[in-house]
């Protein structure tokens, strides 16, 4: 028998308090009736002796306190999953926005989910193809990993975000690959961009889209990605798919984060953002992975835009702990027009030693990505001094580096965001770049890989 409440006490901004109330438990969910019969839902954030502070999901507007009924449901916020999902969009609490049926669920999972125990994770080393060449060639992505991409306020990570979920699988494997995808407070504008692109080449077949939009209530933009990673476990774990979670803008759920940590009148850290944050993002992050158990897996592309472009800022701060590396977004490169402007040198990827070589890409990978790297440092080194100090002053060797370093922009990071390369490909452009350089500077590639694959060897 579920219980009514008619003792509202106060209403503050999106929460309420509650007293007189019993059996009531954390994070609980709760309907409330307004004197019309209107319904609005809330979910408990406290609960001290008989009162309990409760969030709501709507606006608090015509909420009348000695009319309005409480009732608890004694269930946190749940999603209604099945294999049914796929193909479809959902708004950020799981209701269907396309126009379609309501799904028939197949069993109801808490969004919360559970921790995954650390013994049964098994350690990512699979490649996945993004068939984007700076992440595939120089930040390889591995089945289960945890892999940002830091953007910053304007720059494409929308496109990057929409090219990896078209694009990306993994490579001789039968099992099933799905995307999901999370949206959250972002505007019309880009909530049209992502389901136009999905619709129209193709992907929607394989993938959940979850859609939170700006104008929607800070507590659906924080049920919105724990709503995502409800549906991939379902997908990897009971359907053994491999699954991949992009979730974008990240900054968009902790801004709401710190809305309603304001509103609890809680003592503020970092920039004003709760204490718990790095504990809150944890609980998100750590769902993804592999388990000994099951043939599905979790691999997350979590997309944050840093306030003013700053890596020290809490959130790509506090990221980069929890995750396996990050794929930053250059404002520099985006001026020069390279699509995408991924800055390969201050981007890693952790795990990607893990995932490349003979039988995963090929033998040569591991040796040209350190080769590429360090040529690309030097001749971005070499076109500083050449600014500096004039182009006669570099040596003939220099002046090789630094016009490596253009065409490395030009022809491997630069690649548009529609065009899809296999790891082959990435592979054969990097040794077209490297055959710019003399024999004898390419120290980190074993002679007999020289030998094999460098283009001056093949004629």
């Amino acid at each position: 028998m579920i219980k009514e409440y008619k003792t509202i006490r106060e209403v503050a901004g999106p929460l309420m308090l509650v007293s007189d109330v019993s059996d009531v438990t954390y994070y609980e969910l709760g309907e409330i009736e307004l004197p019309n019969g209107q319904l609005r839902r809330c979910r408990v954030l406290e609960v001290d002796g008989s009162n309990a502070l409760v969030q709501l999901f709507e606006s608090s507007a015509g909420i009348n306190l000695a009319q309005s009924k409480v009732r608890f449901l004694g269930h946190g916020l749940e999603l209604g999953v099945s294999a049914d999902m796929l193909g479809r969009v959902f708004d950020g609490l799981g209701n269907p926005i396309d126009g379609g049926p309501n799904i028939l669920p197949e069993k109801r999972l808490d969004i919360n989910g559970l921790p995954m125990n650390p013994a049964a994770r098994e350690y990512p080393s699979e490649f996945i193809q993004t068939g984007v060449s700076a992440i595939d060639g120089l930040n390889t992505l591995v089945r289960g990993q945890k892999l940002p991409i830091f953007s910053g306020s304007g720059l494409p990570h929308a496109n990057l975000a929409a090219q990896i979920a078209r694009q990306a699988k993994v490579l001789g494997t039968d099992t099933k690959f799905a995307v999901v995808f999370a949206a959250i407070g972002i505007t019309f504008e880009e909530a049209d961009f992502f389901i136009s692109d999905f619709r129209n080449t193709g992907a929607l077949e394989r993938a959940v889209l979850f859609m939170n939009l700006a104008n929607d209530p800070a507590i659906e933009r924080i049920s919105t990605p724990r709503m995502a990673l409800t549906a991939a476990e379902y997908l990897a774990f009971d359907l053994n798919m491999h699954v991949l979670v992009i979730m974008t803008d990240i900054t968009n759920y902790a801004e709401a984060l710190r809305e309603i940590s304001s509103a609890r009148k809680e003592v503020p850290g970092r920039r004003g953002y709760p204490g718990y944050l790095y504990t809150d993002l944890a609980t998100m992050y750590e769902r993804a992975g592999r388990r000994y158990d099951s043939q599905g897996s979790i691999t997350m592309i979590p997309i944050l835009s840093m306030p003013e472009d700053d890596k020290t800022h809490p959130i790509p701060d506090l990221t980069g702990y929890i995750t396996e590396g990050q794929i930053i977004l250059s404002r520099e490169l985006y001026r020069k027009g390279i699509k995408p402007p991924i800055d390969v040198l201050p981007s890693l990827s952790r795990l990607k030693d893990k995932g490349i070589g003979e039988g995963k890409t090929r033998a040569d990978h591991a040796d040209t990505m350190n080769q590429l790297f360090a040529a690309y440092a030097r001749g971005k080194d070499a076109k500083e001094l050449m600014t500096i100090l004039g182009e006669a002053a570099l040596t003939e060797t220099d002046k090789k580096y630094a016009a490596f370093a253009e065409a490395f922009e030009k022809k491997y990071v630069s690649q548009g965001y529609d065009t899809e390369r296999s790891i082959e490909e990435t592979l054969n452009i990097g040794w077209e770049l490297l055959a710019m350089l003399p024999l004898g500077e390419l120290k980190r590639i074993k002679p007999e890989l020289i030998e094999q694959y460098h283009p001056a060897q093949q004629k």
